[in-house]
């Protein structure tokens, strides 16, 4: 290729692929871990929505989750997030992605169980041949019990 042929042409489409699952991987990686800075910086020119208004910044973002989710003595929401079904549509520097989430949880006093499925609708953006977040909308479609993991299930109850 030509110098002068746009960065996003030179993409390699299977390793675009590998580096946008391992930005989905990553996103629950760091929540599952308490890293909510972590998910911050990951989500930093994204959009994200979830329940509440939508959120934009590095800052906003780790600040929604810390008031959001539950943190144990351990420094996480002792959670793992299982990302499934994962498609992946590239259009040159962009792509879409759809995947499905199942959130478990675990402590002493609640046994093993999924806690919330759903699903995200990602988009991304490739910047001198590196992907990154432009948005994530997270769609809860099942929920069980949260009391555990949100700050306002708990309040409720």
């Amino acid at each position: 290729m030509s110098p002068t042929t746009p960065p996003h042409a030179r993409l390699d489409p299977a390793a675009s692929h590998r580096a946008i699952e391992n930005l989905i991987a990553r996103y629950a990686e760091l929540v599952d871990g308490g890293d909510f800075a972590g998910a911050g910086a990951l989500l930093a020119g994204a959009t994200f929505t979830g329940s509440g208004s939508p959120v934009s910044g590095a800052d906003a973002v780790e600040e929604m989750f810390r008031r959001t989710l539950i943190v144990y003595d351990d420094g996480t929401p002792r959670t793992k997030h299982v990302i499934t079904n994962v498609i992946i549509e590239l259009d040159g520097a962009t792509a879409a992605a759809r995947s499905y989430v199942t959130v478990y949880q675990a402590l002493p006093e609640l046994p093993l169980q999924p806690i919330a499925v759903g699903r995200y609708h990602d988009r991304f953006a490739c910047d001198e041949e590196r992907w990154r977040f432009a948005e994530r909308r997270v769609h809860i479609d099942l929920v069980g019990d949260v009391s555990h993991h949100l700050r306002a299930a708990r309040k409720s109850r």
